[in-house]
């Protein structure tokens, strides 16, 4: 994606850079200011809605917990569907399960068994992406599903990490972004 640049500066002067957060050496984008200033929330989802809408999608998949921010806000202004993908143990009724590896250790994703019809277009939605596992758990979540992973957004791509790659290898499909660092 490319955001204007008015929109971009803004996006950049309002994110907070965390040193040393979650371990030393990490330098996290802390993206909890964007979420302080209603106007700036308000103009990305208006830019996340703008170029995703050719894709044509029948629902968002957010993933846990940033991606529920602004996928649920971009599932309402499309009226879509907003399916919520879990950390193990968080969702309530019968679930499928995906196990993938993070930038600094393991995790599991759950999905709803129900959430997703077979053929369904869906984009899979998160704030960041880094080394694409989590995205890449919750398409392959998708996909036993019987959906069709159309798109991935996010807000951010952490370029100098190979998430882009590896999820444009594993699915074939260009993760859109709002701003690449």
């Amino acid at each position: 994606m490319q955001m204007p640049s008015s929109l971009q500066n803004r996006f950049n002067n309002t994110v907070r850079n965390v040193p040393d957060f979650p371990k030393p050496g990490i330098l996290f984008k802390d993206i909890t200011p964007v979420l302080a200033d209603p106007q700036l929330m308000s103009d990305i989802v208006e830019q996340l809605h703008k170029e995703l809408l050719p894709l044509n999608i029948d629902a968002i998949v957010g993933v846990e917990s940033r991606g529920f921010l602004f996928g649920a806000l971009l599932a309402q202004k499309m009226h879509k569907p907003f399916i919520p993908v879990r950390k193990a143990g968080k969702l309530p009724f019968h679930t499928l399960s995906e196990s993938y590896a993070l930038e600094y250790g393991e995790a599991t994703l759950e999905i709803h068994k129900d959430a997703l019809e077979k053929n369904m277009r869906v984009l899979i939605h998160d704030d960041l992406l880094a080394t694409g596992g989590t995205a890449a758990a919750a398409a392959r979540l998708a996909k036993r599903l019987g959906a069709e992973v159309a798109g991935f957004s996010f807000l951010i791509n952490l370029g100098f990490l190979p998430g882009q790659h590896n999820l444009e290898k594993e699915f074939g499909v260009t993760p859109h972004y709002l701003i690449k660092y």
